[in-house]
């Protein structure tokens, strides 16, 4: 199928900005300027020169009371001591649609029989490189992403973007970052089987007439973050950070005008010993309209807990897909392993 019409969405590839990691769950996705592990192929690829060894990461999440899975692996390794690369891969799907448009045969009867099964997934496979700057405490990485969308056999599409980040290590345990996601915007390109397409149409008269946009367009997103660590008797690391999110387009973000939009996310978490941490953190601020018409603030809150014992992390968060207002809760657990372990 050819190209017919393109669309600029303001929520775009939205499973791309649901996050990765426990940890960064538990802070409530507030780690742009201090990240710097495995996961940092997500949040801000500058912080992969970070690593001492090669990682490993994965994570899985269950949404909507079990309905629809998310899935992440990843993999990253040191080139030398002043950069390094990542892998990774995203999957959000619901399997096991039932598809219920030839349940009805040609005679008007109706065939259980009929009924199939099929999924609508969502891939992202990202590649990533950081190095380390000539000035002092700078590093920048970049991404290019590949996302393949699946839906049953009715449309397929292909997807291309690339991020950029930047951290600065300013000295007294304060830190910078800035990511930039879809810097050139990213294209989903849309494969549409009109002959699936009209299976829906038959199915329900007089609705779904019109196919959608074959190209969708994702607008640039901007993140940026500030942090300081505190220690405390030694024994006790307290690490907080405020991040800014921000989207080139009007939407129900906390600030929102027609050229930006603003959420703010704030997190916070204490290391006891570098064994264990305790998180906590808020985010995701947006206007929610009332069923009167209304509008009140919700937000995103995020608890965790972590364990780390030689270079393996387990990592727990109690945290929601959208805010504290119309989502359900989940249950998010990842695992860390530093290759060292087996050195």
């Amino acid at each position: 199928m050819t190209v017919s019409a393109q669309s600029v969405r303001k929520y775009s590839n939205e499973f791309l900005n649901i996050g990765v990691d426990a940890a960064a769950f538990g802070m409530a996705n507030a780690v742009t300027a201090t990240t710097g592990d495995v996961n940092s192929g997500y949040w801000n690829p500058a912080g992969l020169v970070k690593m001492g060894d090669n990682e490993i990461g994965l994570m899985h999440a269950s949404y909507f009371a079990n309905i629809a899975n998310y899935d992440y692996l990843a993999g990253a390794m040191p080139l030398d001591d002043k950069s390094a690369v990542g892998f990774s891969v995203i999957r959000f799907g619901v399997d096991d649609i039932l598809n219920t448009t030839q349940l009805i045969d040609e005679q008007g009867n109706i065939d259980y029989n009929r009924i199939s099964l099929f999924s609508a997934a969502d891939y992202a496979f990202t590649f990533s490189y950081a190095r380390k700057l000539p000035l002092d405490g700078f590093t920048y990485g970049v991404n290019a992403k590949v996302i393949r969308r699946i839906i049953g056999d009715f449309a397929t599409s292909w997807g291309f973007g690339f991020d950029v980040g930047i951290q600065f290590d300013a000295g007294n345990n304060w830190q910078f970052g800035a990511m930039a996601r879809d810097i050139t915007t990213t294209y989903n390109t849309w494969n549409i089987d009109e002959d699936e397409f009209k299976t829906i149409q038959n199915a329900v008269p007089g609705e779904n007439q019109k196919l959608p946009e074959t190209t969708e367009i994702t607008l640039p997103k901007l993140q940026v973050g500030l942090a300081k660590t505190f220690t405390i008797r030694h024994d006790f690391d307290f690490k907080t950070e405020v991040d800014l999110n921000m989207r080139f387009a009007e939407t129900n973000d906390l600030i929102s005008t027609s050229a930006v939009s603003v959420s703010p996310a704030l997190g916070f978490e204490i290391g006891y010993i570098d064994l264990v941490y305790l998180r906590g953190g808020v985010g995701n601020f947006q206007n929610v309209e009332q069923f009167n018409g209304d509008y009140r603030v919700g937000f995103q809150p995020g608890f965790g807990v972590g364990f780390k014992y030689k270079g393996i992390h387990v990592d727990y968060a109690f945290t929601d897909i959208g805010d504290q207002s119309v989502a359900l809760y989940s249950n998010v657990f990842s695992l860390k392993v530093d290759w060292s372990i087996f050195r």
